[in-house]
């Protein structure tokens, strides 16, 4: 006994060497579980992985999974460590972990390693990152805590996800906008491009106005841009020259809208200028007699 727990460590000496699954193959449920080998094992020995970046499983996915597992069995086996005498944890596979549970299996194939508990969270971020299922808000989360709880630089982790680095800065950016935007985006009631051009807009209210507006009257991603443009080139044009009661004044999201509608309407462009007192002015463009005739027409004069 001594002898066979000789270079094996700290772990081999709390518990019986021959517990311990990276010594000598051991016995479960029939099979010989080792480490490098797929392996059935029971449900019930499994615990779920305290470091899964998924906080949500669509129900109705986990039951049409559940029913093919029930159909055809677990084709793909999930990645445990060992954590104990016949306990493991799951690295990855928690979606298959828990539709098996629901198909009332009592055994699943699972291949078995070992990992730290920091490669372990390296393993199943990884691993889910790489999931097509995951939502932008997730696979960001996922790039964040690579980074904070591995250590990992954005270059290292462009490198282990397989992505650009440009692709996971703009992964990570999204983690500053505001909560509502967050869940619009992770719920999929808005896209990424949506999300990429709020960022631009660096007044959180703004954004959120902006957000309600996508909701409410489903715009595209390219007008979210142009307002995004339009709100920004205003804002770094305003330069304090002469000292006045009177300065123009950013036009609000839904003012730069009521611009554009009437620009649509007279099919000329419109330009609204308003002034931090509350005044202002409607200035429509013609180039033309004719454009003029039809400008006055429309306003029924």
């Amino acid at each position: 006994m001594k002898r066979s727990s000789l270079g094996k460590g700290l772990a081999a000496l709390l518990e019986d060497s021959g517990s311990d699954i990276t010594s000598s193959p051991r016995i479960t449920n029939g099979n010989t579980a080792i480490v490098g080998t797929v392996v059935n094992v029971s449900l019930f020995q499994i615990e779920a992985n305290p470091f899964q970046p998924r906080n949500e499983f669509e129900k109705q996915a986990l039951l049409e999974l559940s029913q093919s597992i029930k159909e055809y069995g677990l084709i793909q086996p999930i990645t445990v460590r060992k954590v104990g005498f016949d306990k493991f944890q799951i690295i990855s596979g928690e979606r298959r972990f828990r539709a098996s549970q629901l198909a009332g299996l009592e055994q699943i194939p699972a291949f078995i390693r070992i990992a730290n508990d920091k490669t372990m969270l390296e393993m199943a971020l990884v691993e889910n990152l790489q999931r097509e299922d995951l939502n932008a808000i997730e696979i960001a989360l996922g790039y964040k805590r690579l980074i904070e709880e591995c250590n990992l630089t954005q270059e290292q982790l462009s490198q282990k996800v397989g992505q650009d680095r440009s692709t996971v800065t703009n992964f990570l950016r999204l983690l500053k906008l505001p909560e509502p935007i967050q869940a619009a985006l992770r719920d999929k009631k808005i896209t990424m491009g949506h999300a990429r051009a709020l960022l631009s807009v660096d007044d959180s209210r703004m954004q959120t106005k902006i957000l309600n507006d996508i909701l409410k009257n489903e715009l595209s991603v390219r007008r979210i841009e142009e307002y995004a443009r339009n709100y920004s080139g205003k804002k770094t044009s305003q330069k304090p020259k002469v000292k006045s009661k009177n300065k123009s004044t950013v036009l609000s999201f839904e003012e730069q809208k009521l611009q554009e509608d009437l620009s649509d309407f007279f099919k000329t462009d419109v330009l609204i200028e308003k002034q931090t007192g509350g005044d202002g002015k409607i200035v429509i463009h013609f180039k033309s007699d004719a454009e003029l005739k039809k400008i006055s027409h429309l306003l029924d004069l």
